[in-house]
């Protein structure tokens, strides 16, 4: 027997010696591939487009989450044939950089929503969430007709956007100030938005209900919905970044 396989073979009988080497090797391995990052900028290139959320988006997200919608729809179209004939462009790592948490997901028991945005009418995901099988009959989504009526009580945005600054979501000064106004301008149509759509380019401000008398949860869950995937030009951005 080699010198060599007779020193492996003490080293599989002995427990305590292959842990402590398989500890070392994967510490080692941890330190190649996690040591280089923080030499980098970042690992994220940067899309045209892509911006912050606005404080109306921001609280339909909340409600998303917290409603479980992402345990039965994802937020990651995958390169792949079938899934970009139906769904899109696949999802670019740039379009979730200010997401906490991101939306990936892990399962499908409805359609993917990474592109969602503009696809239906408001009426229609009104509609939808209101009583799913009215305008897919084959859904088994439970309905959502408790967010028409609930008000929305999304707290001070001011507080929850200075709190995503300081974890890189670019939320200027400007925009965290005006962050509580923001949020009640993008769903009345009577109110000025021009500084909103400043701040927040291709920011959408309408009623998105059916009621421009009340500002529901329904109004900041429908304004999130139509927003996904809307910001950014594939065709500019082609070639900029490789798909996750």
């Amino acid at each position: 027997m080699s010198t060599l396989a007779h020193k492996h073979k003490t080293l599989e009988r002995n427990v305590s010696l292959l842990g402590l080497f398989a500890f070392l090797a994967v510490i080692v391995g941890g330190l190649v591939e996690i040591v280089p990052l923080f030499w980098v900028k970042t690992t994220v290139e940067k899309v045209e487009g892509v911006r912050p959320y606005t404080p109306l988006e921001l609280a339909g997200r909340n409600i998303y989450i917290r409603e479980g919608c992402y345990v039965c729809h994802s937020q990651m179209i995958r390169p792949f044939r079938d899934e970009v004939e139906r769904y899109g462009h696949y999802s670019l790592a740039a379009e979730s950089m200010y997401d906490h948490p991101f939306q990936w997901g892990s399962k499908r028991t409805g359609p993917d929503l990474a592109r969602v945005g503009g696809k239906y009418s408001d009426e229609w995901h009104v509609q939808h969430l209101v009583d799913p099988r009215s305008v897919v009959p084959e859904s088994i989504m439970p309905p959502y007709a408790f967010l028409k009526d609930r008000p929305l009580k999304a707290g001070d945005m001011t507080g929850h956007l200075t709190a995503l600054s300081r974890v890189g979501v670019p939320y200027s000064n400007e925009a965290i100030a005006a962050a509580n106004a923001d949020l009640l301008a993008q769903a009345d149509p009577e109110a000025d938005s021009a500084d909103l759509l400043k701040r927040y380019p291709k920011a959408q401000a309408r009623d998105y209900d059916g009621d421009p008398k009340t500002l529901t949860e329904m109004d900041a869950l429908v304004a999130y919905l139509q927003m996904l995937g809307t910001l950014v030009d594939f065709r500019a951005a082609a070639g900029q970044e490789q798909p996750r």
